[in-house]
């Protein structure tokens, strides 16, 4: 029987294009997380610039400033650090969710689905692998926003526990993001974690979070409120998924597929 799994999510503003400004927020806001109190901190999507297509100006590398930033505060909080950001690698840039863990190693993930109306596909090369992280046990697939509308790609064959999205998810569309989140974790009989950004961007885009976690029934289990930069800590129970599982096993009955 695995442990429980306590999961971090940060909701907060974010400043346009200021690594430096960011960064110095995110250590603020983590400052009330003591070491060991949680497994994994949650930061949104591009968490040290917001969601830009400025990428050859706020491009780092892998042994950047951000990537120092998140192997400190993995080791100081000893959890696992979690969100995208913009990286150069070769010819290419990235929007790339980092999985930092507390020994100072990491994983990486690159969006697979670029947002076209953003012209985020001209910008970002997209990535073709999915990865499957364990942390206490558990098996936790790690995507970036739009993921969200393609639910082949986040399909569970057994393979995880917990969905995450990184996000900067704008208000006018956060209809489809509540109601996608809460399908992803129906038909994956998952958890589902959803952390997106509040505040207005440099292009005058709102954005007013939602962000939550939800149970493998779809149910709300988190108490993060829109529009209100919060840090909040919930714990995921094993044992429930595991019995929901037991009693209600659709994936016994899934459909066949491959991805190309």
């Amino acid at each position: 029987m695995n442990n429980d799994l306590k999961v971090t999510i940060v909701q907060t503003n974010l400043a346009w294009e200021d690594v430096d400004a960011n960064l110095s927020n995110f250590s603020k806001k983590l400052e009330s997380i003591e070491p060991s109190l949680t497994d994994i901190i949650v930061l949104p999507e591009m968490f040290n610039t917001g969601f830009t297509m400025n990428a050859s100006s706020v491009a780092e590398l892998m042994n950047g400033k951000t990537m120092d930033w998140m192997a400190k505060v993995a080791s100081e909080k000893k959890s696992v650090v979690t969100g995208s950001m913009v990286i150069k690698d070769g010819n290419n840039f990235f929007n790339r969710l980092i999985w930092m863990r507390p020994n100072g190693t990491s994983e990486f993930y690159n969006k697979r689905h670029t947002f076209r109306m953003a012209e985020e596909n001209k910008t970002y090369a997209s990535g073709n692998k999915k990865i499957i992280m364990e942390v206490e046990g558990w098996k936790i697939c790690p995507q970036v926003c739009y993921d969200l509308r393609f639910p082949v790609w986040s399909r569970n064959t057994g393979d995880y526990d917990v969905l995450i999205y990184v996000a900067n998810w704008p208000e006018r569309r956060s209809y489809a993001w509540r109601q996608l989140l809460i399908a992803r974790a129906i038909e994956n009989q998952s958890y589902v974690v959803g952390v997106n950004r509040i505040g207005k961007d440099g292009k005058d885009i709102e954005y007013t979070g939602y962000s939550v976690v939800l149970n493998p029934k779809g149910e709300l289990i988190s108490n993060t409120k829109q529009n209100v930069e919060s840090v909040e800590t919930v714990t995921l129970s094993y044992q429930d998924l595991e019995n929901y599982r037991n009693e209600f096993p659709v994936a016994l009955d899934a459909d066949k597929f491959s991805i190309e």
